[in-house]
């Protein structure tokens, strides 16, 4: 998958939709937020990262200090500021290269690690938009299944640096991916063994396990929408699952 041109697609698919509706719009899977606000989340969080990247920094960047980082009013001019930041983090790659190491929430990373990062960032929040305007959303497969990964790769990262973890010793989670064509890339073990949190792609029973399209796993392992709205199969102990929820927010 080309990371970069697809990064670039899917925020210009987010902004077109924000544009066309009321950017007053509550945004009920991001509590306290409009459309205004997601957008400029976004918007603003693209160029927080070229800004990392660029400036090869080795700490966390304050939003405050990032470079224009507030969009214009005028709408159109607001499509172009998204997108630019969108390119930005290409460019800052590019100005740096690809494997210079720098800042990210997860520790020092190279700068590319970023393009995939501010992808999903847009995926799932187009997801945010989409649903609070009750549009389709409607996303490939194959990028679906990627975003499953990529979030199962901070989440289980992330659970070191928390209290609780997500998955309690000795429990595992499945999912899988009814999509044709995915392979071994539709298929998640999350299990918390003698060696702490991680997961694979590898196919397992899993103390829960859940079943269905990869775009619909996505929207329910990131609670945009629950399994059962979106009708994916729940086997074994749900409990499980709703642990895994209730410690791993977006």
């Amino acid at each position: 998958m080309d990371f970069r041109a697809v990064l670039l697609d899917q925020t210009r698919i987010f902004g077109e939709l924000i544009a066309a509706n009321d950017p007053e719009t509550p945004v009920p899977t991001c509590p306290d937020w409009t459309l205004k606000q997601l957008f400029r989340h976004v918007g603003r969080g693209n160029r927080w990262a070229a800004q990392i990247i660029s400036e090869r920094r080795v700490s966390p960047l304050d939003p405050r200090e990032v470079h224009d980082g507030k969009p214009p009013d005028d709408p159109d001019a607001a499509l172009a500021w998204l997108n630019e930041g969108a390119a930005q983090v290409l460019k800052s790659v590019d100005q740096v290269g690809t494997d210079t190491r720098v800042w990210t929430f997860l520790g020092p990373k190279p700068g590319g690690w970023w393009v995939r990062r501010r992808l999903h960032e847009a995926t799932v929040h187009r997801a945010d938009a989409a649903l609070a305007v009750g549009a389709d959303y409607d996303l490939p497969a194959e990028l679906a299944a990627d975003a499953v990964s990529e979030w199962l790769e901070i989440a289980t990262a992330m659970a070191k640096k928390r209290h609780a973890e997500p998955l309690a010793a000795g429990v595992s989670m499945h999912l899988h991916a009814t999509d044709d064509g995915l392979g071994p890339s539709g298929e998640w073990t999350v299990a918390h063994d003698e060696d702490g949190l991680g997961w694979s792609h590898s196919h397992g029973k899993g103390s829960v396990a859940l079943r269905g399209p990869a775009k619909d796993l996505l929207l329910a392992v990131t609670r945009r929408r629950s399994a059962a709205d979106v009708g994916l199969e729940v086997f074994g102990d749900t409990a499980v699952w709703d642990a895994w929820l209730d410690r791993t927010p977006y």
